[in-house]
């Protein structure tokens, strides 16, 4: 099996009331997780971001502003049952911060899709529902993300 981490994205989106969208897996229900995937060759970090965004929430980039980049690049290991020749042994990613400028209940995700719902919550809620083996990057993605809105107050 292949020890690489794969170079990848996340997003945390908030809409104006401090919320973040966090989205349950297609073919894990239960499973939330925010948007996130891979960089393809030549990509910008950031246009890999907006791009996954699309992709998986039908949100196009002029919804959204950049509010901030996590400092650091933050890696996590999958489960071994979930290890690929694609994913590798887990995910080095750069993570955005992004406010979502448009109607917070008109997000519409494309179907069939890697999403089968949607929500807005607070931040510490959704770490109760994320992954184990995410958990620790989303408790340091809150900590980050306590510090750069006043929205998550």
């Amino acid at each position: 099996m292949s020890q690489f981490f794969r170079a990848s994205v996340g997003a945390v989106i908030t809409n104006k009331q401090g919320e973040v969208l966090l989205l349950e897996r297609s073919d894990t229900p239960g499973a939330w997780q925010f948007p996130q995937g891979g960089i393809d060759d030549q990509e910008e970090p950031l246009s890999a971001a907006l791009r996954e965004i699309e992709e998986e929430t039908g949100i196009r980039p002029q919804a959204l502003s950049l509010l901030h980049q996590h400092p650091r690049l933050v890696s996590y290991e999958l489960p071994p049952e979930w290890r690929s020749a694609k994913l590798g042994r887990g995910q080095t990613q750069r993570w955005f911060f992004l406010l979502y400028l448009a109607d917070p209940k008109a997000i519409i995700l494309p179907c069939p899709g890697e999403f089968q719902q949607w929500r807005w919550i607070n931040f510490q809620e959704s770490l109760s529902l994320v992954a184990q083996f995410r958990q620790e990057i989303y408790r340091e993605l809150a900590r980050e993300f306590a510090t750069i809105t006043p929205l998550s107050k």
